[in-house]
């Protein structure tokens, strides 16, 4: 049995529902096959504003968002660096976004997902859950559709010119783009996670901040996601993957216990037993990229692409912004205002460069850490990164990183990355002297390269365009239509 379509989503999660929904937006047929049936659990519950009052309000769901009853979210307070004491950062870094758009929510990833993948449903796209890709169809030229196996157990074929794979880390067809995954060593952690009922809240305004601490044995995330429910992770190294085999709740309360800076916010507090909040869950190698992302017929977004590492809360961010910049190649090639090839290129090199900001910030994030005495810590330094991931970040970032032109190879980026960390630990440093209209941490480059994205995308949903220019890929690149759901010629 067949269908045709001009679009084929795989995977309903936030990449997935934003591709698909944009592409929906402009007229087009979409079909959107999810394996699951939602509400399914998810990790990964601390957004970014850009996802909330960029992504969401582009896609026409962020009053639905709003008023969901979810953990708002100011900034973050961490216990990192030099200063034994936390410190936090503010979303508000710039008064053209101010409040309420300098904010973030904690979202429990079940709700937040249904919420994105239904609003797709309502602009128009053709959702099917329970429905498993089983393969991709693929002729010499490009992919032509896929597969699937429907909830009755029917095996369906559909086709259309454009696939897109917002299947996750778990995508069975990523293969088909980028060949294999390339893993990082330098962010080669292991996390092991699970919720208490409740816990610790810290002083307003900064309740809903998630807290980041650093211990000698890694570091622990405590998101409040609800007054009587909260995610607490580690993230360690795979030195500590036989205790976390041999038994991964005890092996995640010993880490708790560990690390006093999370364990007092967690005393007397009893661990949640609410399914599917009960159980402790390990992920590892987690951190890695394709070295494509896209070829004729095909492109992946999402954790089908690429994850770099919890620490900044990027995953959600990364994935809705692939999968918009994926749709607005989509709808350029099928009404035929940018030739397919170039838009899929704008869409790979903004993709890449945005990956590759998130992955130099976090590098000089982790050498800011003082406790190189641990084994963790001590392979967290920007000396530590081998060469041969260099090389392969360099040929990712392809001269586009922190837009240092100077920067062509891995030779170069030691320095380069030495001086990121210097200039954020500097700036960090300067928060607690700081007065309320200065922000030190904007005059640190790898940050204000971080947030650029975000804020371009919150600034194209409040206002129809970024308010600088030009695009961050160079002085040729496209344009960005006023919905900002499609590229145009400059």
């Amino acid at each position: 049995m067949t269908s045709d379509y001009d679009l084929i989503v795989v995977g309903g999660g936030p990449a997935g529902s934003t591709a698909a929904t944009v592409v929906a937006m402009r007229g087009h047929r979409v079909l959107l096959l999810e394996r699951e049936t939602f509400p399914r659990y998810q990790i990964g519950e601390s957004l970014l504003p850009a996802t909330v009052h960029g992504v969401c309000q582009i896609l026409g769901v962020a009053d639905e968002v709003a008023q969901a009853g979810f953990t708002l979210k100011r900034g973050g307070t961490l216990r990192w660096g030099r200063d034994p004491e936390p410190w936090q950062f503010s979303f508000s870094m710039t008064p053209r976004l101010p409040e309420p758009t300098a904010t973030a929510f904690q979202v429990e990833r079940s709700r937040f997902d249904e919420i994105l993948l239904r609003n797709a449903g309502k602009a128009g796209v053709e959702v099917r859950e329970g429905s498993p890709v089983r393969r991709v169809l693929a002729d010499g030229e490009r992919v032509r559709g896929v597969e699937y196996t429907d909830p009755d157990g029917t095996v369906r074929t559909a086709y259309a010119p454009h696939v897109i794979d917002a299947s996750g880390n778990t995508s069975r067809i990523h293969g088909q783009v980028g060949g294999t995954r390339v893993y990082s060593d330098f962010f080669r952690n292991l996390a092991v996670f699970g919720y208490y009922e409740g816990g610790q809240r810290l002083p307003e305004p900064n309740s809903g901040n998630i807290f980041c601490a650093a211990f000698d044995a890694g570091w622990i995330w405590y998101i409040p996601l609800r007054p009587d429910l909260t995610s607490v992770g580690a993230v360690i190294s795979p030195e500590h993957i036989p205790a976390v085999q041999r038994d991964p709740r005890a092996a995640w309360q010993d880490m708790i216990r560990a690390c006093p800076d999370v364990e007092r916010l967690l005393t007397g507090v009893p661990v949640a037993t609410e399914a599917p909040y009960d159980r402790v869950r390990v992920r590892k190698d987690y951190s890695y990229w394709k070295k494509s992302f896209w070829n004729p017929g095909m492109a992946l977004v999402g954790d089908a692409a690429c994850f770099v590492d919890p620490v900044l809360s990027s995953g959600v961010h990364l994935a809705t912004y692939g999968a918009l910049l994926a749709a607005r190649a989509v709808n350029a090639a099928l009404d035929g205002s940018v030739p397919e090839a170039r838009g899929f290129a704008e869409f790979e090199a903004r993709y890449r460069r945005e990956y590759a900001v998130f992955y130099e910030f976090l590098i000089a994030f982790y050498d800011m850490e003082q406790a190189e005495d641990s084994y963790f810590w001590a392979a967290k330094k920007v000396t530590k990164v081998d060469l041969g991931e260099a090389a392969a970040f360099a040929e990712l970032a392809g001269g586009l990183v922190s837009g240092d032109r100077a920067v062509v190879g891995p030779e170069q980026l030691g320095d380069h990355w030495r001086a990121a960390a210097a200039e954020l630990d500097g700036a960090v440093g300067r928060l607690a002297t700081a007065d309320d209209r200065v922000n030190p941490l904007l005059s640190a480059r790898v940050v204000g390269e971080t947030f650029r994205t975000g804020n371009d995308l919150q600034e194209q949903a409040l206002y129809g365009g970024p308010l600088d220019g030009p695009a961050p890929t160079g002085p040729n690149s496209l344009a960005v239509t006023a919905d900002g759901l499609s590229w145009t010629l400059a």
